[in-house]
């Protein structure tokens, strides 16, 4: 079997005159080629596994509504009667009275669409959170769930850092920037260089055999799935550990996100006790979805007042008055917080005409006045186009449409990967990795392809440390085995 894929292999390569191959006369080619192929080799190692994980949970996490209301249908829908519904701080005081003692609400969901069960997220004493699932119109208790532990939470965090924290997090930004090179050296192999044919560089040739069939399938696949990787990447890349942190921290620090309402400053004699308080940004809010362009904003303080503080229901009636129908309200943790409304849809929650509709609204404790009003159109343009962004890349933005072609993408990915492998499989000599040989003399284009490798590296930081060590690695171990 193996004599048979080396001798389809030869085949193939004498059957691909449109492409360049290591095999081709130019020394220069075939110089450049190996360069290429090396390091589409290097990233496509790193980057399979990584990219396998990231591809099932989000053709998974993109399906998140269907998935849910087929696991807690019966704890997310009531049964909307003609009787009017209970009191938000009545429906708090029924689950607590179903949780252990020392149980706090953080936040309470407020929604428009009468079948909507109300969901309380209640802090435990041993510090993990639980959502209290009520009939807002009994106040019958239809269930909890943990909001940590729940499936698709999990499937998220996977997506996201591997359930490893920081580094897990730092890992998977890795493998989506590798995977930048991967598309790129991909495209710079795939690219005619001779006559152009349909067969073999759009479409497949069905009629190759072993290795080459997979070479075949492998090569035209990432050139079809190529735009849907990039914009995968680039969409997921703000909300990742490192440089999605640091990216969203300068977009707000430059302005991206102002208010367009905002209270006045609090007394003098308030200053002092409140410069002893931690600032809080919106991300550290018992949220459970938060707009990319507002995560990084602190969250301001009301001003402390001789008088009581409102109850839910108060909170809830000036919200309404402002405009807001569905949305998570965070309640205030401490005497110089505030409530916060906070309407940011998940995935398949809403259709394109709703993305404008993302708002935050805080409103002071105590007087009940907005301290702070952050619409979409406050948006900067950078904030306005992530937003978009990450709507497409969660099959957000129109519908069922959006859901099937993330999956597709992302099952094409997968498809990649696999392909790569039984291609490395099938071609690695025993007892070996089978990397592209190093090419000791690197032609004239090396530099502009350094270039591109610097540019990178400067623009994504992690990405330019890993590959200064790949380099090196690659460099003083190779040249010295050599």
């Amino acid at each position: 079997m193996q004599a048979a894929s080396q001798v389809a292999s030869k085949a193939a390569s004498q059957t691909l005159p449109q492409q360049a191959t290591p095999d081709d006369s130019s020394s220069v080619a075939s110089r450049n080629y190996r360069i290429l192929w090396r390091w589409h080799f290097y990233a496509g190692l790193f980057v399979m596994p990584f990219l396998m994980v990231l591809a099932i949970t989000g053709a998974i996490y993109v399906f998140k509504p269907q998935i849910e209301n087929f696991l807690y249908g019966d704890m997310l829908h009531v049964a909307a009667g003609g009787q009017p519904r209970l009191a938000y701080g009545k429906l708090l005081g029924i689950a607590a009275d179903a949780l252990p003692a020392g149980a706090a609400p953080t936040s309470v969901s407020v929604s428009a669409d009468p079948s909507r069960s109300t969901e309380a997220v209640f802090r435990l004493p041993s510090g993990d959170s639980t959502s209290v699932y009520l009939d807002p119109y009994s106040g019958r208790l239809l269930g909890t769930l943990s909001v940590e532990h729940r499936l698709m939470k999990q499937v998220r965090q996977i997506h996201r850092d591997l359930l490893l924290g920081r580094w897990g997090g730092w890992l998977m930004e890795l493998a989506a920037c590798w995977t930048l090179i991967m598309v790129g050296t991909g495209i710079a192999l795939w690219w005619p260089r001779k006559r152009f044919s349909i067969w073999g560089t759009l479409l497949p040739r069905l009629g190759l055999r072993g290795r080459a069939i997979w070479r075949e399938l492998h090569l035209l696949a990432g050139i079809w799935v190529s735009i849907g990787a990039l914009f995968f990447i680039l969409s997921g890349l703000p909300w990742s550990s490192f440089w999605g942190k640091n990216f969203q921290a300068v977009v707000t620090w430059a302005g991206a996100s102002q208010p367009k309402i905002v209270a006045k400053a609090p007394p003098a004699h308030d200053m002092a006790a409140m410069d002893d308080m931690p600032s809080m940004k919106m991300q550290d809010l018992p949220l459970a979805n938060v707009p990319w362009a507002v995560g990084a904003t602190p969250v301001p303080q009301s001003r402390r007042m001789p008088r009581q503080a409102l109850d839910i229901d108060q909170a809830v009636e000036i919200a309404t008055r402002n405009g807001m129908a569905t949305y998570q309200l965070a309640l205030p943790g401490k005497s110089s917080g505030v409530f916060t409304a906070s309407y940011a849809p998940g995935a398949g929650e809403f259709v394109r005409s709703d993305l404008d509709r993302q708002r935050t609204l805080h409103i002071d404790q105590y007087s009940g006045s907005i301290v702070k009003d952050l619409r979409f159109a406050d948006y900067n343009p950078v904030s306005k186009l992530v937003t978009l962004g990450v709507a497409l890349h969660m099959g957000e933005y129109f519908g069922l449409a959006n859901q099937l072609l993330c999956a597709a993408v992302s099952l094409a990915l997968l498809g990649m990967a696999v392909t790569g492998f039984v291609m490395w499989w099938l071609r690695r000599p025993q007892d070996s990795l089978g990397a592209p040989k190093r090419v000791s003399q690197p032609p004239p284009s090396i530099v502009r392809w350094k270039s591109y490798m610097a540019l990178l590296g400067i623009i994504f930081p992690l990405m330019g440390a890993s590959m200064i060590a790949v380099w090196l690695g690659d460099t003083l171990f190779f040249r010295k085995r050599a």
